[in-house]
């Protein structure tokens, strides 16, 4: 819904006045203003699409190599135990 020229002309007064007394808060308001025409220039990819995050790619991986270092180590500890029980039963 459009505004009136009456209100279009009040909030200009009142956007002026606060222009004149706070410079500070205008130009809070000015750099809050770019950011979020940043992030809305940002999330433009197409719907449902969002880019992971670096520490989320950082934690994947590193869940990756504990996993890997996991199996290894299983494989090494059964492969050990197989080792060892032919060479028991070698000697039996």
């Amino acid at each position: 819904m459009a505004w009136s020229q009456d209100e279009e002309r009040m909030l200009a007064q009142i956007e002026q006045h606060l222009v004149d007394d706070d410079p500070r808060l205008v130009a809070r308001l000015e750099s809050f203003n770019e950011r979020v025409r940043r992030s809305e220039a940002r999330s433009s990819a197409p719907a449902g699409y969002r880019r992971p995050r670096r520490s989320t790619v950082i934690i994947l991986i590193s869940w990756l190599l504990i996993a890997t270092l996991v199996a290894t180590l299983l494989i090494m500890v059964l492969r050990h135990e197989a080792a060892a029980a032919m060479a028991l039963s070698s000697l039996l």
